[in-house]
């Protein structure tokens, strides 16, 4: 009897990677997939997969809300699929659960897979539960700042580290992000992004810009709290007194 497999990706391009992995294990029947958390947590209801292969960061309703709302005694083995950073991996491995980093190699896939069709086989997966609850314990209760950021070109993706990033800017539904005198265009809203980025490090200060603090060389007064700021590159940025208090309390004697 085939591995009844579900495949739960926000992403239309992670969710036809892993199926064309899957494609390759004749073991493997994919019997649905999802793009956001509710259909998932309608579709392991109905569809009753013995596998899942589950996206962290969905809008509205994340993976591990999926988990919650099922009930983690109650869900198949799960693949989890995370752009998620050091920390959170860390927490992932302690507690035995198959994950694969964004994004993932084929090499990567094949042994993750073995060993939950292992434990689909052995009937190994059902003292999960207490582990996917310490998981979630562990993950939600630090911050979720993301370190890197996966930029779409075509049907590969290339990984930029949220250090190098000097400014960000916004473009329509998509954000700019300025290294240096280069710029890439990254689908996510600024709102959206803001959220996920150090607040320590990451400071809007101003509606359509956010700055890395690191980059920042000069403040110069203007009027009423507006500034001029000046990055060790020489780009020139407006703060707005909006967001004057914000950025002030991050420097001794502003």
């Amino acid at each position: 009897m085939k591995i009844r497999a579900l495949v739960v990706d926000d992403m239309a391009l992670a969710r036809k990677r892993v199926k064309e992995c899957l494609a390759l294990d004749p073991e493997i029947e994919i019997v649905g997939e999802s793009v956001n958390g509710q259909q998932a947590i309608r579709a392991i209801r109905e569809l009753a997969p013995d596998l899942v292969f589950l996206d962290v960061q969905m809008p509205k309703i994340s993976g591990f809300d999926v988990i919650e709302a099922i009930g983690a005694e109650q869900m198949p083995t799960v693949i989890f699929v995370t752009a998620y950073d050091e920390f959170a991996l860390r927490a992932f491995d302690v507690n035995a659960i198959g994950y694969l980093l964004k994004p993932f190699e084929e090499d990567r896939f094949i042994r993750v897979l073995e060993i939950a069709k292992h434990q689909i086989k052995g009937n190994l997966h059902k003292g999960s539960d207490d582990r996917l609850y310490q998981l979630i314990k562990e993950v939600k209760n630090e911050p979720k700042y993301v370190k890197r950021l996966a930029l779409k070109l075509g049907e590969s993706s290339n990984i930029l580290l949220t250090d190098e990033i000097d400014w960000i800017s916004t473009a329509g539904n998509y954000v700019e992000l300025h290294i240096g005198r280069n710029k890439y265009h990254y689908r996510e809203q600024m709102n959206q992004l803001e959220q996920k980025l150090d607040p320590d490090k990451f400071v809007r200060v101003h509606r359509s810009t956010i700055v890395n603090i690191e980059r920042i060389k000069t403040l110069h007064p203007l009027f009423n709290k507006d500034y001029l700021i000046i990055l060790k590159d020489g780009t020139e940025l407006n703060l707005s007194r909006t967001y004057y208090k914000r950025l002030s309390s991050l420097f001794a004697g502003f």
